[in-house]
């Protein structure tokens, strides 16, 4: 039986849940019996059911599940959660084989679905394109082994290397570097991620409202740090679209949709231990300039995606600097797009 065919098709099935199941994993499952998948599912959204529970369900004839043949893109959970262990249903459908491709490093599974699989006397086989199971859960798999969230930096640069121009006169609104279609781009990258940062003077000049309009997603939730509350009350960032975090030094309240957090100091590692608190997996970090650097001079960042606009302010603000080569890039109309990774 070829494994690793089944299992690609386990980790297309999962990729469709991207952005919906955080801060679960994203998981595919399909079921085999007689060489023919009988059954597959994945792990639509975060409270829904599991793959495993979604590919049982799909078979139509359930005699078909003794001696069946279970691929499923991560191990199988083995406590109870928002819904019961898939370990202990997959032993109840008489299943033969489970073929997993990782196990899953959250401490309240980590081994114990195989654990259990084993002792039922289910044949379990590991380790069938972990490479590309573990990175299509970087963000998941980084929460549990580092204490927290994935990290992606995101900015807009121009030619000659600025973020933005100089603003006279407390002069507001966004001096736009990129094409206008690419913020189709940047609106599907915030789908892909629970939370979206920025700093206080990104909001006071630019205003954003840090969702998603131009693609078709979930809104991640906002989060804003303003150490003295210099941001005034009528901003996008407070409208009921998604959750706002304010993090800052001077109080602890909460209004509807928006949160104000007080912590000690607002540096990388206590908003990143607040967010890991907060079963909060990734963030996507989008400015400004001296927040994307601090993360960068602290080392607490796992990929940056940098547009390049066509356009030449010759002073201004300065983009931040990542000393490293990019993995990849692609032009994306007039504008050229840099992916760098820490890894």
């Amino acid at each position: 039986m070829n494994h690793s065919l089944y299992m690609q098709r386990c980790l297309e099935l999962a990729q469709l849940g991207a952005g919906l199941t955080a801060p679960n994993p994203m998981v595919g499952c399909v079921i085999v019996a007689n060489n023919l998948i009988i059954g597959e599912g994945y792990h639509k959204s975060f409270g829904e059911a599991h793959a495993e529970v979604v590919a049982i369900q799909s078979v139509k004839d359930k005699s078909e599940l003794i001696g069946a043949t279970v691929y499923v893109s991560l191990e199988p959970c083995s406590h109870f959660g928002k819904t019961p262990p898939c370990a202990d249903l997959l032993v109840q459908s008489n299943v033969k084989t489970v073929v997993i491709a990782c196990r899953d490093t959250n401490p309240a599974v980590a081994g114990k679905g195989i654990e259990r699989l084993k002792k039922a006397g289910i044949e379990v086989i590991e380790g069938v394109l972990d490479k590309e199971s573990r990175e299509l859960n970087k963000r998941f798999f980084t929460f549990h082994e580092k204490q927290r969230p994935y990290v992606i930096l995101k900015w807009t640069q121009t030619l000659d290397g600025y973020l933005d121009k100089i603003r006279k006169d407390d002069e507001k609104g966004v001096n736009w570097i990129s094409q206008p279609e690419t913020k189709v781009l940047v609106h599907k990258w915030r789908g892909e991620e629970q939370s979206i940062l920025v700093g206080r003077n990104t909001i006071i000049n630019d205003n954003p409202s840090l969702t998603v309009r131009e693609y078709k997603g979930k809104n991640p939730v906002r989060i804003v740090i303003d150490s003295q509350l210099q941001i005034s009350g009528d901003v996008n960032i407070y409208s009921p679209e998604a959750p706002t975090i304010v993090f800052n030094r001077i109080r602890n309240e909460k209004k509807e949709n928006v949160e104000w957090v007080k912590i000690k100091e607002t540096s990388t590692k206590n908003i990143l231990d607040e967010l890991y608190k907060r079963d909060i997996i990734s963030v996507f970090i989008e400015g400004g300039s001296r927040t994307l650097q601090y993360f960068i001079i602290d080392n607490v960042w796992d990929e940056a995606h940098v547009i390049v606009g066509n356009k030449r302010f010759e002073e201004g603000m300065k983009a931040p600097i990542i000393n490293r080569v990019p993995i990849a890039s692609h032009p994306f109309g007039e504008d050229m797009v840099y992916y760098y990774s820490r890894r």
